[in-house]
């Protein structure tokens, strides 16, 4: 109950904050003109794989230049620590774990058929096509089969891409006993076939996109989200077309390097850099919204330092992502932002970047966060929450505080003395870490649990030394 207070009060200071703010500052009105939208997200990007967050070794001017002329987030996160369910939350702008497919973690063969997000929802793009957008998603989609649960039914106009989770980066297809499986690229709800490497096949479907929507320059603003496949595995570069064909399964855990890694991500680097260039020669530039994040923390040839962890777990590392934004005249070249934002933000801060009414649009846990982003407000605290059934996984991030459950074993992190999570208070804090357990389990009850049998099944019956007064 006191929890609940403690929120509610936050908000309420949080709204008067923001209320004020926005009295004052002409940025936090919606736009004379509604922005174009370009989100940019890579899969498996560790947080650090970026020239501007820390890589040691790749190149991504850019994405740097992205950062140069706008904001960079280091306190950014991503709503799990796989994909499917980052992308159901970047849709709904609501956590993953509200739905069946968000309990799919991830989204794979074994799910019940016809899966996918509920049709009622309104999503990232049917909220924006509502203000008149043109939708399009290029690249991976991984909710649902089309054509009754691909990217048309849930807000786009059109899709270009990848259904599955992962395919070759030439046959377009996941790969499995030396047979191509699923239904890889399609065009709309239907299976095509194209030749070339898949993120330059990306890149250039998104540059067609803008010069077609610059030629009709005036009609409706846009929103382009362009999901890359790299640097996720099976990891290919250019030059690798005839190991590709050789390949008899692309789950080949045993393969890829720093220097193909390095490569795959370089290249998308080259993809984005297009895209900009088109925005720039359209004359579209200065009227769009370019972010590029990632769909959760890095997997083997990640760099995510000053974090530990990877994908698939709840350590920083896991679920720390780069965000950098630009929005000229509106966001500040070279700003940086300490705000804590998750992927289920999007939504509401897209929309009332483009003169939407949030409480209009529907329900959603995701936050506006756009008068942080522009300037026009002082960033807030605010209480973020994750699960994972892998490994017995829970975490809650309350200010610096972050309680992590893995493997069965309760920790408690100040991330702001420690960002690289060494230093324990379990012990020494036992009163902390009881009340963010307890905040947990109260937020978790309101998430649909995972299917009989997974640890979230009944907390209090595995572990009930937890609960014992």
């Amino acid at each position: 109950m006191s929890t609940n207070r403690r929120d509610v009060l936050a908000g309420l200071g949080t709204m008067a904050s923001l209320l004020a703010s926005t009295s004052l500052r002409a940025v936090a009105r919606p736009p004379a003109v509604r922005p174009n939208f370009v989100f940019i997200m890579a899969d498996d990007l560790g947080y650090a794989d970026l020239s501007c967050t820390g890589s040691s070794h790749i190149k991504t001017p850019a994405i740097d230049s992205l950062a140069r002329d706008g904001v960079q987030l280091d306190q950014a996160y991503a709503n799990a620590p796989i994909c499917s369910p980052t992308r159901t939350a970047l849709l709904t702008g609501c956590y993953q774990y509200r739905f069946p497919i968000g309990l799919e973690e991830p989204l794979g063969p074994g799910a019940p058929a016809g899966i996918g997000v509920p049709r009622d929802r309104p999503t990232l793009a049917s909220v924006l096509r509502d203000r008149g957008y043109a939708t399009k998603l290029i690249g991976k989609w991984h909710l649902g089969e089309p054509p009754k649960e691909g990217p048309l039914q849930h807000g786009y106009d059109e899709f270009f891409g990848v259904v599955e989770g992962a395919a070759d980066y030439f046959r377009h297809k996941i790969v499995v006993g030396g047979k191509e499986v699923g239904m890889g690229l399609a065009r709309g709800d239907t299976p095509v076939t194209v030749d070339g490497y898949a993120t330059d096949l990306f890149g250039d479907e998104a540059v067609r996109t803008i010069e077609q929507a610059g030629e009709n320059a005036g009609n409706r603003p846009f929103l382009i989200s362009l999901h890359f496949t790299s640097p996720h595995w099976p990891w290919e570069g250019r030059e690798d077309a005839a190991l590709a064909q050789s390949l008899d399964s692309s789950f080949d855990y045993a393969g890829g390097s720093l220097a193909k890694y390095k490569e795959m991500v370089e290249a998308m680097d080259q993809n984005v850099a297009k895209v900009l260039a088109a925005l720039e020669r359209t004359g579209q530039a200065d009227n769009t919204v370019v972010v590029f994040t990632s769909d959760n923390g890095g997997e083997r040839f990640s760099q995510t330092w000053p974090y530990v962890g990877h994908k698939g777990e709840l350590l920083e590392g896991g679920v720390r992502v780069p965000v950098v934004m630009r929005w000229p005249g509106r966001i500040a070249p070279g700003s940086t932002c300490d705000q804590t934002m998750m992927s289920m933000d999007y939504l509401p801060t897209f929309l009332t970047m483009a003169g939407g009414d949030v409480a209009r649009a529907g329900r959603f846990d995701g936050v506006d966060l756009s008068a942080q982003l522009t300037g026009a407000a002082p960033s807030f605290a605010r209480t973020l929450y994750w699960r994972y059934k892998a490994n017995d996984q829970a975490a809650i991030r309350q200010g610096n505080w972050k309680y992590l459950r893995l493997g069965g074993k309760e920790h408690l992190f100040d991330l702001a003395a420690d960002a690289h999570e060494q230093a324990d208070h379990a012990l020494d804090q036992p009163a902390r870490l009881r009340a963010l357990r307890l905040e947990w389990d109260a937020w978790n009850a309101q998430m649909l649990p995972y299917p009989l049998g997974s640890y979230s099944e009944d907390l209090r019956l595995h572990y009930p030394d937890r609960y014992a007064d």
